[in-house]
């Protein structure tokens, strides 16, 4: 293995300044996590409502919402920490 590959960011074969940024940055994961299992509650709502479980699909939607929202606000508050510490905007052009 040559040095550029050991090298991360791999700046050689991207031109994105955060590649892989999820992968190391552990903060993310929660807020990763999170949201995945908004979407599989997504899921179990719509299999609920589809079925005429009616009080398991509000519980269920409920909890969606509750996962969704928490799972995106942390991957965001964490990625606008990341982009403070290098004094740039949360819409620089630059990186993602």
């Amino acid at each position: 293995m040559n040095q550029s590959e050991k090298q991360f960011p791999d700046d050689a074969r991207t031109t994105r300044t955060h590649a892989g940024e999820s992968i190391r940055d552990t903060r993310n994961w929660p807020g990763l996590i999170l949201a995945a299992i908004g979407l599989v509650l997504l899921g179990l709502t719509l299999t609920a409502a589809g079925y005429g479980f009616g009080g398991w699909a509000v519980i269920a939607g409920i909890a969606c919402v509750v996962c969704l929202v928490v799972g995106i606000g942390l991957v965001v508050a964490e990625h606008r920490r990341v982009k403070a510490q290098e004094d740039l905007a949360l819409g620089e052009p630059r990186g993602h």
